[in-house]
């Protein structure tokens, strides 16, 4: 018994190898390697160029982690093959980002200047000064960063000032009237 997601096997595409040894995984593509154990309810078995999931008791947290192992070994997949991409705009008068090696420096209205260092594997460019791309092969450290660089100065409700993602949509609060 399997959920929806992980009924489906995996195709790996071709420049891709997957290791496949008990619960440990190991994937290496054009533009990297990323490894992961999962837990031992899950057994992963490879059958050519698919990777299959089953279940090895049937409780419904077995199902759900099947799910759950399928997405992140897609995630890995498409991670060492194309890689992720988040993208972070900042909006307020003298607010700014410039990046220099690993290291991204950050004007957010502060009496100091915030420096984020950029963990390994992470690429932080910086098109003009109020834009941030961050790049990686692992999507779960690449939306961690965004995170982290976020939160030094959410998006303020009332006038829309701070960092934000290039896609989210902010709604700003009415001021208080008399």
């Amino acid at each position: 018994m399997l959920s929806r997601i992980a009924k489906t096997p995996l195709v790996v595409p071709a420049g891709v190898e997957v290791t496949l040894n008990g619960s440990y995984v190991k994937v290496k593509g054009l533009l990297g390697e990323l490894e992961f154990t999962f837990a031992d309810g899950v057994a992963i078995t490879k059958e050519d160029n698919n990777i299959v999931f089953a279940t090895k008791e049937d409780t419904k947290f077995a199902k759900a982690l099947s799910g759950t192992v399928k997405a992140i070994m897609n995630n890995m997949v498409i991670g060492v093959t194309k890689g992720f991409e988040k993208k972070l705009t900042i909006l307020g008068v003298g607010y700014r980002a410039q990046a220099q090696g690993s290291d991204l420096n950050l004007t957010l209205g502060f009496s100091h200047p915030v420096v984020y260092k950029a963990p390994a594997g992470i690429k932080i460019e910086t098109p003009s000064q109020t834009e941030i791309l961050i790049k990686g092969i692992d999507k779960q450290m690449v939306g961690q960063v965004a995170a982290d660089i976020r939160s030094y100065r959410p998006v303020e409700p009332y006038k829309g000032k701070g960092v934000r993602y290039a896609d989210e949509v902010v709604i700003l609060k009415e001021t208080k009237k008399k």
